[in-house]
């Protein structure tokens, strides 16, 4: 297992690492935002153990800029704040846990453990295909790392189609298997889904991954 660890004390900093490389994790640290974001950009890790209040660049910023730029790695709050309203603060900035300093070594590595198995099971349900991530599990869809929301059957739609990627599918083919519908009674029912997803996924100027076959169907592709 590879870690960051941003901690701006230099002897907490110190003691960790090594507890935790006698664990046999692969651990690289720095003390600022600043320098966490440079890591983060040069090589990838399983997971990040970071403080909030640091020099530079705070523990949210950095966690901001990493959601921003598509960066799901799990992050793990250490910190000295310990009101309800800093650890709500953390978890809606994207956090994953949160770990009040001081603690026991051990806590720490049960909460490291607990969100690489955590991290494990979404992986084996996530679909990602160009910019899109879909989880079958979570229902949730994101698009360049930000969460889009779609109604229950604009995510089966988009599951569907996902799944069948780089495959031409008939509209009869997506009633059956996304509405259990017959064609003749809802020719224009999937037209219009169609129509709502791509307003979703094919905004902005990135690839467009909705494609009509004419006389045919849909296809889910990213364009070259």
């Amino acid at each position: 297992m590879k870690i960051l660890l941003v901690e701006d004390e230099e002897m907490l900093n110190s003691i960790i690492a090594k507890r935790l490389r006698v664990e046999n994790m692969v651990v690289d640290s720095c003390f600022d935002g600043e320098a966490a974001l440079d890591y983060l950009n040069t090589s990838g890790y399983d997971m990040v153990i970071m403080d909030i209040m640091m020099p530079k660049l705070d523990g949210l910023s950095v966690l901001a800029q990493m959601r921003k730029d598509g960066n799901k790695t799990p992050v793990l709050f250490l910190t000295a704040k310990d009101s309800l309203q800093d650890k709500v603060a953390g978890l809606n900035a994207g956090g994953d846990d949160y770990l009040v300093k001081p603690f026991e070594f051990e806590e720490l590595l049960a909460r490291i453990y607990a969100l690489t198995r955590r991290s494990n099971n979404q992986a084996q349900n996530d679909l990602c295909i160009g910019p899109v991530t879909i989880n079958s599990q979570s229902r949730t869809v994101t698009l360049n790392g930000n969460s889009l929301v779609l109604t229950a059957k604009e995510f089966d739609l988009l599951y569907y189609l996902m799944s069948n990627a780089n495959i031409v599918l008939s509209r009869q083919q997506i009633l059956d298997h996304v509405w259990e519908y017959d064609y003749e009674s809802y020719s224009n029912l999937i037209d219009v889904y169609i129509k709502d997803l791509r307003k979703k996924i094919d905004s902005g100027d990135g690839p467009k991954l909705i494609h009509t076959v004419r006389g045919v169907g849909y296809v889910f592709k990213v364009d070259e």
